[in-house]
């Protein structure tokens, strides 16, 4: 797959479902991205509690995670946090109380339609210490050593160049900043039908890579401490035999049956990582 492409890819698609949770039309469009009505339900299950998911404004919660960043940060009061690959806010509005108002949260998205949502719903809920702002997070729009913690949910995975996303990760940090991540792996390679197929990539599935693979990424970008604070089992299968996903995937040229999607599932886990920038 082109880089461009891709990115090309993901930015429409997800500028899809941003307009679809603004019209108020809640289909689901992507395995990981359940916008149905038991969004909370998947919070809980990737291991947000029943107060973080009732605390961020209507249409913050996208059920887009696989993770749980924010509960793993450690953030503290007046420091400042980047949140890579934003979405409609969810995980920035979390932080920003743990922050306070002599800190900053801000996040970085390629989506305008993304952005849109989330800073209506910044609006909404009246967070004056979180900003959305376009950017890459392979070539991030941040001055070097201005951030104190980074999060990220679900999102590095589509990216196809994850060892440029963590050496911007490493120099916009402050010396003695964070960084705490959840995201996709693979158990077992994936078949090629699916490594090479878009509608899998946006699934969250296709960019992954085997979890030696990915931590190289984060050590080759200088991080140090690095550690797996949680691993465990993605129902991948909920996600491939949505209706939705299928729908992509037929215009795609790219069908599974259900005994396939469960076999893609078994190859995937969501990981929650941690490291240090000494």
């Amino acid at each position: 797959m082109n880089t461009e492409s891709v990115k090309q890819s993901v930015v429409d698609s997800y500028g899809k479902l941003a307009k679809s949770t603004q019209s108020g039309l809640f289909s689901k469009l992507f395995a990981c991205c359940d916008l149905s009505d038991n969004a909370n339900q998947v919070g809980e299950t990737i291991g947000y509690s029943k107060e973080e998911l009732s605390a961020v404004p209507e249409g913050s919660n996208l059920g887009v995670g696989c993770g749980n960043p924010s509960a793993l940060a450690k953030i503290k009061k007046g420091q400042t946090v980047l949140d890579l690959g934003s979405g409609a806010g969810f995980d920035a509005f979390l932080a920003s109380p743990l922050v306070g108002d002599h800190g900053k949260v801000i996040g970085v998205d390629l989506s305008e339609d993304m952005l849109s949502l989330a800073t209506r719903n910044a609006k909404k809920g009246k967070y004056a210490n979180v900003e959305f702002i376009n950017g890459d997070i392979e070539d991030l729009p941040i001055d070097d050593a201005t951030v104190d913690h980074i999060i990220s949910n679900c999102v590095i995975n589509l990216s196809l160049n994850k060892g440029d996303v963590y050496k911007e990760a490493f120099r916009v940090l402050k010396k003695g900043g964070k960084l705490s991540i959840s995201d996709i792996v693979l158990e077992k390679e994936l078949p090629e039908v699916i490594k090479n197929s878009l509608a899998g990539h946006i699934a969250c599935v296709s960019g992954a890579e085997k979890l030696e693979t990915y931590l190289q990424y984060v050590e080759q970008a200088g991080f140090k401490d690095i550690r797996i604070d949680a691993k465990a089992n993605f129902p991948l299968e909920l996600m491939l035999t949505d209706p939705q996903v299928m729908k992509i995937a037929k215009e795609m040229n790219f069908n599974l049956n259900s005994e396939e999607a469960k076999d893609i599932a078994s190859r995937v886990s969501s990981i929650s990582i941690s490291a240090n920038k000494y």
